[in-house]
């Protein structure tokens, strides 16, 4: 591939564009809830905003990593940015619930490219030192959406309408889609593709229904666990992953290639992006909560109690692409591992009469642990590929990271489910919260060993590429 034309500040600015509009579309819909059940009628169907955009993001996000290493990523970028575009203006102009329900499973499949697609393209034009410190801004997109993405929902609904909260895409979309496709110059070797069609089909299907699963299973006013209708989710799951794994052994040219699993680098680095997002999961989740139900605070502090970490985060981000071609990316890896276990450890010694203070502290260093791994994690991935397999391995490390939060709100939920009855008292829910919270714990201990597991290069290599 051939970048000798293009003008990487600017493709920059618009990538980070894209991606700072997709992690924001993420945190800004939650404080607009309210009044789109009571302006549609749908409350029953609310939680179908969320989960259906997590779902079909989740599903095609490795698929357009792959398509995007056989025809190139400024197409598969622009398909993506335009058809979140397009579900963005659907969504603000919906006139029922199922409407919004199902132009947010539009936008969430351009979601699937912009993210893994962005951070390959990065991968192509930085080397060294200089990828380290774009993928550095790049990962602190989520946190700064996280930190702005109330505040802007909230201006929106308050003073105009809920609908420019998907309305405000339009613009910053158009501002990208110019920067990128009109300064990304690629030229990519004309080889005949071979689409694997059985492959992408038995994927979608086998993931779809995992996620369905775990998105409409247990809890008030969704299935149990032991339902047909779960069990037969869960059955179908497995029938059609295994069906898949069989097919991509067979391909010509795989869309999730297993070799790349047989890389130790990329698969300690998926496992930790899978963990870590459970980790983040129970965190963002049950903070809040604690907050409300177990010290009495208003919903607004509860949301602000995450601020914290929504401004360590980016700062280790930033710090951590660019010093680790200096100390290796293990070395970063494995501190951010052990900040985890001490903010985790600390977040289990809450109780009813801790002191709010105790909660910043905590969320600031899981923050700062969480940024020490991520930028690495996403360079030591983009290094240990071949270039042919960039997007398709970028890509794979966001799918383990959505596919881990999802698996942890549903064993979360479990857990939470079995000490809280009803509307739940305050002891019960810090009960069942203290049992999240120890889980979690567990999880950042094994993160520990899974980031001793990393092979260490020579000093010369990790100078040369970033690789661990």
């Amino acid at each position: 591939m051939s970048h000798k034309k293009t003008n990487r500040k600017l493709v920059t600015v618009g990538l980070l564009a894209a991606l700072f509009i997709g992690a924001l579309d993420g945190t800004v819909v939650n404080t607009a809830m309210k009044t789109i059940g009571e302006d549609l009628n749908g409350f029953a169907l609310i939680s179908w905003i969320f989960s259906i955009y997590t779902l079909t993001t989740c599903v095609t996000t490795p698929i357009f990593g792959k398509l995007a290493d056989l025809f190139g990523r400024k197409s598969i970028f622009t398909i993506g940015l335009v058809l979140f575009l397009v579900g963005s203006v659907l969504c603000g102009a919906a006139q029922s619930m199922t409407e919004l329900i199902w132009f947010r499973a539009i936008q969430g499949i351009g979601a699937g490219a912009l993210t893994p697609v962005t951070f390959t393209i990065i991968g192509d034009l930085y080397t060294g030192e200089q990828r380290g410190k774009v993928q550095g801004v790049l990962a602190s997109m989520w946190s700064i959406a996280g930190l702005v993405g109330p505040f802007v929902g909230g201006y929106f609904v308050d003073t105009i309408s809920w609908r420019w909260i998907f309305f405000m895409n339009v613009p910053v979309s158009i501002v990208s889609f110019i920067l990128v496709f009109g300064s990304l110059h690629e030229r990519f070797s004309k080889v005949r593709a071979t689409i694997d069609y059985a492959g992408a089909a038995t994927f979608t299907i086998g993931v779809s229904s995992l996620l369905l699963a775990l998105l409409t299973g247990g809890g008030e006013g969704k299935h149990a666990w032991d339902s047909t209708y779960i069990l037969s989710l869960f059955a179908i799951a497995a029938l059609f992953l295994v069906v898949f794994l069989f097919i991509e052994r067979k391909a010509k040219e795989p869309m999730l290639p297993l070799e790349l699993f047989r890389n130790r680098t990329l698969t300690v680095a998926y496992a930790l992006g899978f963990f870590g997002f459970c980790i983040v999961a129970g965190v963002t989740l049950y903070i809040p909560m604690w907050v409300q139900t177990v010290m009495n605070l208003s919903a607004t502090k509860s949301g602000l109690m995450l601020m914290p970490m929504s401004m360590t985060w980016p700062i280790a981000s930033n710090l951590s692409g660019r010093y680790m071609f200096r100390f290796g990316a293990k070395v970063f890896m494995v501190m951010g591992t052990v900040l985890l276990v001490l903010g985790t450890l600390w977040l289990i010694t809450l109780n009813i009469g801790t002191p709010y203070w105790h909660v910043i502290g905590i969320v600031s260093i899981i923050g700062f642990g969480m940024g020490c791994i991520n930028t690495p994690a996403i360079l030591s991935i983009q290094n240990a590929a071949s270039d042919s397999q960039r997007g398709v391995a970028t890509s794979t490390s966001s799918f383990m990271g959505t596919l881990g939060q999802t698996v942890a709100v549903a064993v979360f939920g479990m857990l939470l489910n079995r000490h809280v009855v009803g509307e739940g008292t305050q002891v019960q829910f810090a009960d069942g919260m203290h049992l999240i919270f120890i889980a979690v714990f567990a999880i950042a201990i094994f993160k520990v060993f899974l980031s001793g597991a990393l092979p260490r290069k020579r000093k010369a290599s990790v100078e040369a590429d970033g690789s661990v």
